[in-house]
């Protein structure tokens, strides 16, 4: 049951490393479906107040999503189709870490295969989790500068639309409801913060998981 007690004010986050009473047992595990790309998993585990539950989620290989800034004003984006809503959305390059792989080498890969730009410029803007109620995904996010064409390697299958826009405009197109991307929509307000002279996140070093 949740606490009847009214909540408390806290003007600081618990540190890192620190016991969490909220913290879930796992009793044990297994692989509910292999995927392509994705294994879902099922654990049952025991809850703090005593209560036994089952926690269904996908294990991801993590992701980086790269804020490509072609000049101060305009950033390279994409259209791609979305099987599972059934309609192109817009949104910043972005793909999946293969096993092994460097995180900054991975955002380097895809902005090249996705769209044909190399950068000589890179800087990391932070990370977040994106769906954490039923996915252990990370996408670690990337400022991308002093780009050149060279020519994109789209993978059979993955069909890009690339063009690029005002990056404010995007930000036009997320108020509107145009864009709902999750990952384009912090990246866009990230690189507002970045170009404002304000930190965009954290600056703690990338980490899987």
């Amino acid at each position: 049951m949740a606490e009847s007690k009214p909540p408390r004010p806290v003007d600081a986050l618990p540190a890192a490393g620190d016991p969490d009473p909220l913290a879930e047992v796992q009793l044990d595990t297994r692989l509910a479906y292999p995927g392509v790309f994705f294994n879902v998993i099922r654990d049952n585990v025991l809850c703090p107040d005593g209560h036994r539950g089952v926690r269904e989620f996908i294990r991801h290989p993590g992701a980086v999503m790269i804020v490509a800034l072609l000049d101060e004003n305009t950033v390279v984006l994409e259209r791609q189709f979305r099987y599972p809503l059934g309609r192109s959305f817009i949104e910043m390059p972005a793909g999946k870490l293969e096993p092994g792989e460097d995180v900054q080498e991975c955002a380097r890969r895809e902005l090249r295969e996705e769209t044909g730009y190399e950068a000589r410029q890179w800087q990391r803007l932070g990370a977040f989790h994106n769906a954490i109620g039923y996915s252990d995904e990370k996408i670690e996010v990337y400022l991308a500068r002093e780009l050149s064409f060279v020519g994109a390697s789209t993978e059979a299958g993955e069909v890009l639309e690339v063009f690029t826009a005002p990056w404010r405009q995007l930000l036009d197109w997320i108020e509107q409801g145009s864009v709902t991307d999750v990952k384009t929509i912090i990246g866009a307000h990230w690189l507002e913060r970045h170009l404002s002279g304000r930190p965009a996140a954290d600056t703690a070093p990338p980490a899987r998981g």
